[in-house]
This record gives structure tokens, C-alpha cells and sequence, in this order.
């Protein structure tokens, strides 16, 4: 079955990803590009968004990845305070990578590392007060910023979207691909 949105004129809406499958249709037309008008639509929402988030989370000068470690501190929960290893496991980093954006973090005041009380080889994670208050402000600026980019669905339409993400995400993690 194919949905095509009509503008309240009645003409077709068309995007990028319907131009590049009429492409692929014209070149190899017994080809299935069904994949494209979900998959591709997706890389181009985030492509399209991306530049927006990094510009938020600069203006509390962070990066992307930088505000992810802070934010995953301050959801955990009081005392916010995680290992190395619990941070890199749900980032899905290295443990390289996260090393440095702790370096800058730490440097910043936002988080600092402790030893463990009862392992003095290991090391905890905690959010400074100055961590927690900027991880929640740059988290407030970031979703009144994305809120913006959903304005053109309706609030039943923005929970089907969700609904529809969340079925076709649970089954890609639980599929074997």
C-alpha cells in the first residue's frame, strides 16, 4: 500500500528520498527501494537535525558525545555517579573514547573522578553540582530545540511516528542481522 500526502491544494508532497528512489526506479526498475522510503528518510531526518543539536549543546560548550556522558550521569539518578565501565557499556564507546571526553568534562568541573571505597584500583564517575546544572539546561535547550522540528505532525500523528519507531527499532535490536 502507498501513502502519498497531499498539501491542502491537493498537489503531492514529494522529498529527496522520492527523487533518488524515481532515480534508482528509472535505472533498475524490478529493484525494491521500499527500504529507502523508511530507512533513507530516516538518515536524512537525522542528517537534517544533526547540525541544530551540535549548535545547542554548544552553546553550553559541549559536544555531542560530551553532553551523552554528562546526561547519562545526571538520569542515573542521585548521587550521580557511575563507573567508567557502566558509562562506555550504555555509550556503546570505547574505553579510549570515553577517556577523553572525561579529560574535558573533568577539566571543565562538570564531573569528577573518585575512587572506589572499596576497590582503590577502580574509579567512579560523578556529576559536579556544576555537571548536574548544566547537563539539565543543556537537556531543557535541546528538547525545546527538537520540539520545533515536530511541528509539522499533529499530536496523534507525532505518537504513531513514535509508536511505528519504537516497533521497528525492537525488532531490528532483537533480530539477528
Amino acid at each position: 500500500m502507498t501513502i502519498v500526502e497531499t498539501e491542502s491544494d491537493g498537489q503531492a508532497i514529494s522529498d529527496h528520498v522520492d527523487r533518488l528512489r524515481g532515480q534508482w526506479a528509472r535505472e533498475i526498475p524490478d529493484l525494491d527501494t521500499e527500504a529507502m522510503s523508511i530507512l533513507g528518510r530516516a538518515k536524512r531526518l537525522s542528517n537534517l537535525v544533526s547540525p541544530s543539536i551540535e549548535a545547542t549543546f554548544a552553546a553550553f560548550d559541549l559536544d555531542r558525545g560530551e553532553f551523552d556522558v554528562i546526561a547519562s550521569l545526571r538520569r542515573s539518578g542521585p548521587p550521580y555517579k557511575l563507573t567508567p565501565t557502566e558509562l562506555y557499556t550504555s555509550l556503546m564507546l570505547s574505553s579510549g573514547g570515553l577517556t577523553h571526553r572525561l579529560d574535558r568534562l573533568e577539566k571543565a568541573g562538570l564531573i569528577r573522578r573518585e575512587k572506589a571505597p572499596r576497590d582503590g584500583r577502580s574509579v567512579h564517575v560523578v556529576l559536579t553540582e556544576v555537571g548536574i546544572a548544566r547537563a539539565e539546561e543543556a537537556f531543557r535547550a535541546d528538547m525545546a530545540n527538537e520540539l520545533k522540528f515536530l511541528e509539522p505532525l499533529d499530536a496523534q500523528e507525532r505518537q504513531m511516528l513514535a509508536g511505528l519507531l519504537r516497533k521497528l527499532i525492537v525488532g531490528i535490536d532483537g533480530s539477528s542481522l
